[in-house]
C-alpha cells in the first residue's frame, strides 16, 4: 500500500490540492489530524494522498470510519477494508457502529451520527468532498434558499467558534479524475450500491438533476458551480467581515440598530440572525416571520412581535431586545374556576 500511495501523489501532486488548505497546512499545530475514511473512491485517495505528501504527519493521522449499519454484510465490508489499508499504511485507525439507528431514519440523522463520532476524537477533521460534492450541495441549498454562506459550501477550510476546523483539499478535482488517478495507481476502493438508490435527496440529485444540468448547459456546469461557490465564499467573508467591524450586538445580545444605518441590507440580515443566534428564544421564528421582523427593524419602528415565550421589542433608543410578555395576574376566584 505505501507503494500505491507513493503512485497515486505522483499522478494527483501535492500542488494539485486546493491552495487554501496548503496555505492551512504550512501554518498548523502539531495536533491530531482526523480522517473520515468510509473506504470510498474519495475518502481513500485523501487518505493516501496525506499520507504521501505529509510525511511528518504520518505518525498523527487517524483514520476514522462509521459504520452506518445500513448495508449488512457490505457495512461490515467496508470496514475491514479501511482496517487493512491503514494497517498497510501504519496509519491509527478508529471505527464506531451506529447503535441507534432507526429502519427509517433520514439522511439528516444518518450524517448526524456520522459527525458526532468524527467530532468526539479529532478537532481536526479532514474530509474528502470534491467538485461534484460542491455541484450537488449548491444544487440542493438553492431548493431550500439558502444565502451565500450556505451556497459557499463546502469549504476548503472551515473554522467553527469552539476551535473545530474542517478541511478538504479536494474541492478542485472531480470524482471521475479522483477514480481515473486511482485506477492508474493500481488501487482498488469499495463502492456503496446504496449510491444509486433514489432515498436520499443527494443521490437523486447527484443520479438525475447533476447529469440533465450538464447536458442542457452545453458546458461544464459542475466547474461553473465550484467557481460559484469560490465568488460566494469571498463575499461572504467580506460581509462577514463589514459585519465585525460595526458590532452590533452589545454584551446583554441586544442589537444596536443606529450602527447599522446606511449599511445594505445584506449588513441588516446578518446582524439579524447574529441577534437571533444570541437569544434562543427568537430560533423558532419561522423564515417568513423573521422577514417580517427584518423590515420592521430596518424601519426603526416599534415593535410587539411573539417569539412564542417573549416579546421582541425596539425601544426608544433603537435598540431590539427581548422582553417578557406582562400576563395578568390570575385572582383566587379565576384559580379556581379552572380547577
Amino acid at each position: 500500500m505505501p507503494e500505491r500511495a507513493e503512485a497515486l501523489a505522483a499522478v494527483i501532486p501535492r500542488q494539485r490540492l486546493h491552495p487554501a488548505v496548503l496555505a492551512w497546512a504550512e501554518a498548523a499545530g502539531r495536533g491530531r489530524w482526523g480522517v473520515a475514511f468510509s473506504g470510498g473512491a474519495d475518502s481513500l485517495a485523501l487518505l493516501l494522498l496525506l499520507w504521501a505528501h505529509w510525511p511528518e504527519r504520518r505518525g498523527r493521522l487517524l483514520a476514522l470510519h462509521f459504520n452506518h449499519r445500513l448495508r449488512g454484510r457490505a457495512s461490515h465490508a467496508d470496514a475491514d477494508f479501511c482496517r487493512r489499508v491503514c494497517a498497510g499504511l501504519g496509519v491509527a485507525f478508529a471505527t464506531a457502529d451506529w447503535t441507534e439507528r432507526r429502519r427509517d431514519a433520514s439522511e439528516a440523522e444518518a450524517r448526524e451520527a456520522r459527525h458526532a463520532f468524527l467530532r468526539s476524537r479529532a478537532r481536526v477533521l479532514w474530509f474528502g468532498h470534491q467538485q461534484d460534492d460542491v455541484a450537488e450541495t449548491m444544487l440542493m441549498r438553492l431548493a431550500r434558499g439558502s444565502g451565500a454562506g450556505g451556497l459557499s459550501a463546502p469549504r476548503p477550510v472551515q473554522k467553527f467558534l469552539d476551535g473545530r476546523v474542517h478541511i478538504r483539499p479536494l474541492l478542485g478535482l472531480r470524482h471521475a479524475e479522483i477514480a481515473a488517478s486511482l485506477r492508474k495507481a493500481g488501487i482498488a476502493w469499495r463502492e456503496d450500491a446504496s449510491n444509486g438508490s433514489s432515498r436520499y435527496l443527494r443521490n437523486r440529485v447527484r443520479n438525475d438533476v447533476l447529469p440533465r444540468w450538464q447536458r442542457a448547459a452545453g458546458r461544464d456546469a459542475v466547474a461553473g458551480a465550484a467557481r460559484a461557490r469560490e465568488l460566494l465564499e469571498e463575499d461572504d467573508v467580506a460581509l462577514e467581515a463589514w459585519l465585525e467591524r460595526l458590532r452590533p450586538l452589545d454584551k446583554r445580545g441586544r442589537l444596536r440598530i443606529a450602527r447599522l444605518r446606511g449599511a445594505p441590507r445584506a449588513i441588516w440580515r446578518r446582524a439579524l440572525q447574529r441577534w437571533v443566534l444570541a437569544n434562543p428564544p427568537a430560533a423558532v421564528l419561522s423564515r417568513a416571520a423573521f422577514d417580517t421582523l427584518l423590515q420592521q427593524v430596518e424601519a426603526v419602528r416599534r415593535i410587539r412581535q411573539s417569539s412564542g415565550r417573549d416579546w421582541f421589542a425596539v425601544s426608544d433608543g433603537g435598540v431590539l431586545a427581548l422582553e417578557p410578555i406582562a400576563r395578568p395576574r390570575r385572582n383566587a376566584r379565576d384559580r379556581g374556576r379552572s380547577n
